[in-house]
């Protein structure tokens, strides 16, 4: 298994409960938890309630508020895998990973050695390699240059002048904190974003005995978080009440929290809500209003040294730069290591991922990848989808243990599939709302990151394996 993310502890616990199976984690870093471990800028936090942003099978009564803090998933996720401790390698980058047809195994080559497997799991994620923005003269800037996921906290913020790169949901977070430490601070956004009110608050201590003593507490908690939160589906596929509705409820919050008419009117997207993530926050629109703090509803363009200038002109003096431009995510980069039957996974997507069940992939036998193709979700919590990937691993994993060949889904069955996917994508705001997203692949237009659909149905169509459409 490739990864110590979400996808990979989960994989690791429900594999080590049911002690039917050998396994090895392995990890490049030199801990556990994934996009948890890597982000730690100061902000950071989900944007999905904790109690259902955690495993099911996992629970923790003591999250401190109704959205966590970044190092508290964190640390949620190290005591989780701390029951498979010894199954986890970290410091284990893997380097190559080639199925040998005539041995049925996968042969994974990492900087600890060589390991064989009957089955390849891949966990490695989309939110791991930082993007960097296309600006000319960025690697001649003099000052610190640092991605919202590779944090400095030495890169001397507080009465610098600061710019950011970006207004996603990275952005929208950190701004408010450096909004309070830089001398000035300049936001460069090729387009505003679409925010709602966060409504954060911390559980008192009375709410997290009440959840410790009563474990039925936690789970009505997390399903009716789970229902509120699936109801947002119907605005992204363009039903107009919905639509309508969370488009009026985003643009009264920035009426109230911003009262200047032309900051407001740069603050307006202008693309239909929904086609890019919708951010939560209570303090992003108030931070652009303090003194120091400026907005440009522009992209930046190119540094002269350590001067900023954004495609409308605008020019900004800098000490230090973010880049809060998100993540390599329909082009995955761990996919030009795996060589299965007729080459890489990289050639194999190189129109868009594609898959069946969004968990297995044609031309790589006895592989699965977690938190892949169309595997996440644009209203809910994407712990609900890779749990639901998890019940069919082990049913995939219990149907090899009858059987000596290697399981390969048919390319038949995975040109069905992503029809289907394609025909409830194309309605979606996300391809007919009028914005550039993440959610798209660029080369073929196609939806591959997200699941067209409920939570619900996610876990109905692929939580159970089915062996049918695999070659015998």
């Amino acid at each position: 298994m490739v990864g110590a993310g979400f996808a990979g502890i989960g994989a690791a616990v429900r594999l080590a409960r049911r002690g039917r199976e050998s396994f090895v984690v392995l990890e490049r870093a030199g801990d556990v938890g994934g996009t948890w471990r890597e982000n730690t800028y100061p902000g950071v936090a989900c944007d999905v309630p904790a109690h259902l942003y955690s495993f099911s099978f996992a629970p923790n009564p003591s999250w401190s508020q109704v959205f966590a803090p970044g190092a508290e998933i964190h640390a949620y996720l190290r005591g989780v895998a701390a029951e498979v401790a010894d199954r986890v390698r970290l410091r284990t980058e893997v380097r190559s990973a080639r199925w040998d047809t005539t041995a049925g195994r996968w042969e994974v080559g990492t900087s600890a050695g060589r390991f064989r497997a009957r089955v390849l799991v891949l966990a490695a994620g989309r939110l791991t390699e930082p993007r960097p923005p296309d600006v000319a003269g960025l690697d001649s800037f003099d000052g610190p240059v640092v991605h919202s996921a590779r944090w400095r906290e030495d890169a001397g913020w507080d009465g610098a002048r600061v710019g950011v790169v970006g207004a996603g949901a990275s952005a929208v977070q950190v701004v408010p904190e450096l909004a309070g430490r830089a001398g000035h601070l300049t936001v460069f956004a090729r387009s505003a974003p679409w925010v709602v009110p966060r409504g954060d608050r911390p559980y008192s201590p009375a709410e997290r005995a009440a959840f410790a003593a009563d474990p039925g507490a936690v789970q009505r908690l997390r399903e009716e978080v789970f229902e509120r939160m699936e109801t947002g589906i119907a605005a992204r596929h363009r039903e107009p009440g919905e639509l309508a509705r969370l488009r009026e409820r985003a643009l009264a919050h920035l009426a109230a929290q911003v009262p200047d008419q032309a900051l407001r009117a740069a603050l307006t997207p202008d693309y239909e809500v929904g086609c890019k993530r919708v951010l939560l926050s209570d303090d992003f629109y108030p931070a652009l209003q303090r003194p120091g703090v400026r907005w440009v509803p522009s992209a930046l363009r190119r540094l002269e040294g350590r001067t900023a200038v954004a495609a409308d002109g605008t020019r900004a003096e800098l000490d230090a730069l973010v880049l809060a431009t998100g993540f390599a995510t329909t082009s995955q980069p761990y996919a030009e290591l795996v060589t299965g039957r007729r080459g890489t996974l990289a050639a194999a997507w190189s129109a868009g991922m594609v898959s069946h069940a969004s968990t297995v992939v044609h031309g790589f036998p006895n592989m699965f990848v977690l938190d892949g193709p169309n595997a996440t979700l644009g209203h809910n919590s994407a712990v609900h989808v890779i749990e639901s990937q998890l019940g069919y691993l082990l049913g995939a994993l219990d149907h090899l243990a009858g059987t000596p060949g290697p399981l390969e889904v048919t390319a038949e069955a995975q040109r069905r599939y992503t029809r289907r996917l394609d025909e409830a994508a194309a309605d979606t705001v996300w391809l007919r709302g009028g914005c550039s997203n993440w959610y798209v692949d660029p080369r073929s237009g196609r939806l591959t990151l997200l699941w067209p659909d409920t939570a619900t149905a996610f876990r109905e169509r692929n939580g159970t394996f089915d062996p049918a459409p695999f070659a015998t």
